[in-house]
């Protein structure tokens, strides 16, 4: 299970979220995505811990805590769709 963290400060860092998240277990990745034509965070993060159990406790924790100014999105990140991006019309 992955982890997405939403509604990010565009000033974290990788080291912020392991440092917040480790307290839940130990982080085995942190994903910052940027946005492709300027470089820049896009404001959300995934975070993958050892152990479902400890994923579970931190959504629970974390989701709606205020952090760095601001209130956090914390959940279950969903899969990506296969077909996102395609502007193939369907007939």
């Amino acid at each position: 299970m992955s982890i997405y963290v939403g509604n990010l400060s565009y000033e974290v860092a990788q080291e912020d979220l392991r440092a917040i998240f480790s307290e839940y277990g130990e982080v085995t990745n942190v994903h910052l995505p940027k946005d492709r034509e300027t470089g820049k965070l896009r404001g959300f993060a995934f975070v993958d811990l050892g152990n479902d159990a400890d994923e579970v406790k931190a959504i629970e924790d974390l989701d709606g805590a205020e952090w760095m100014g601001r209130s956090l999105k914390v959940n279950k990140a969903r899969p990506r769709e296969k077909n996102r991006g395609s502007s193939r019309k369907r007939e």
